[in-house]
């Protein structure tokens, strides 16, 4: 009783951090990241994601026009380029993304409406239309995701994961859909390394990933190496879906809060997450006795009940990382 007590204390206590952010018509960034570090609340993430990635300006005045700016160019993309999708040069990048689609975090019901594959369909095919350098791989239609039941939230009461769209105005979902694509495209710039040719920049932090295990936690690094696990066989995944395969979708959203709020929090701030998320199993990993075994574990991680707790935990412990390993991250160039 005490824990939750203390819990409810302290999610007020962050809704009336963000109220005193929110009442200046110009509300500072870097307060805003400070804040936004330790969890948004619900009724404020859409609009701190949508700042903290360079799509809304903070300053109150510009927001409206913004927006209305930019939902219009979406869809004037979609009337624009979506119709290719069935030319000879476009066809098997639309299939590739049509069948990727319904094989998104199926057991989540809201991904399985209709109105809601074919959103993630258009905002996919035209941010793969339009960055012909990086093109769509499998794994981007899960990032679509957290960006859409954020911005579906603040229309919808409860569990958005399990909403009926039904009866919401056309206009809101399609203003909910130009949002997603728009920053969809602000992350996609800062992981553009791991979307292009041979995706070089995953490669190269798989290559970091072993690299700082093996400093701050030698035997499970030797572990996997006697039983011949390549970090490439399971990290890839982490850091192509930024974990997303790996942990419930409200737990990835919690993460993202951080993310947004880290410098290069996305591209850099998820490595040390990534170390810290595969040494937490540290002890049991040691335990497993081969090849098999190991990887089974890892590809099915107990992860099912987590909350933002945990996440919240995985984050600080990470962060503690990232100051003691300030240059673990080493980029395509090969600068750190």
């Amino acid at each position: 009783k005490q824990w939750y007590q203390r819990r409810v204390r302290g999610e007020e206590k962050q809704k009336a951090r963000f109220h005193e952010l929110f009442k200046s018509d110009c509300p500072d960034i870097d307060a805003i990241k400070k804040a936004a570090w330790f969890g948004c609340p619900r009724q404020y993430r859409p609009l701190v994601w949508q700042i903290l990635s360079g799509y809304l300006p903070p300053n109150k005045t510009r927001r409206a026009d913004t927006l209305g700016r930019k939902r219009s160019e979406y869809w004037r993309f979609v009337a624009q380029y979506f119709k290719t999708r069935t030319d000879a040069n476009f066809s098997s990048l639309y299939h590739q993304i049509h069948i990727d689609i319904p094989r998104t975090n199926p057991a989540v019901p809201l991904f399985q409406e209709q109105k809601v594959q074919d959103a993630f369909e258009r905002v996919l095919y035209i941010w793969a239309y339009r960055n012909p350098g990086s093109g769509y791989v499998q794994g981007i239609n899960d990032l679509v995701t957290p960006f859409y039941v954020v911005f579906l939230s603040q229309y919808i009461e409860g569990n958005v994961e399990r909403a009926d769209i039904s009866q919401l105005a056309d206009e809101i979902l399609a203003n909910t859909e130009a949002d997603t694509y728009w920053c969809l495209c602000k992350l996609l710039e800062s992981l553009h390394d791991n979307y292009t040719f041979a995706q070089p920049g995953i490669q190269m932090k798989v290559h970091d990933l072993r690299r700082l295990v093996n400093r701050i936690d030698k035997q499970l690094d030797e572990h996997l190496e006697r039983n011949v696990v390549e970090y490439l066989q399971f990290s890839f995944r982490w850091m192509n879906n930024l974990l997303m395969r790996e942990m419930p979708l409200s737990c990835t959203i919690r993460l993202w809060d951080t993310y947004f709020a880290e410098p290069n929090g996305f591209s850099h701030f998820h490595l040390y997450v990534c170390a810290k998320f595969l040494t937490r199993w540290s002890k049991l990993i040691k335990s497993l006795p081969d090849f098999q075994a190991v990887m089974l574990f890892l590809q099915s991680l107990p992860t099912s009940k987590w909350t933002d707790d945990e996440m919240s935990e995985l984050a600080s412990e990470a962060f503690q990382l990232k100051c003691l390993f300030p240059k673990a991250v080493t980029t395509v160039a090969g600068t750190t």
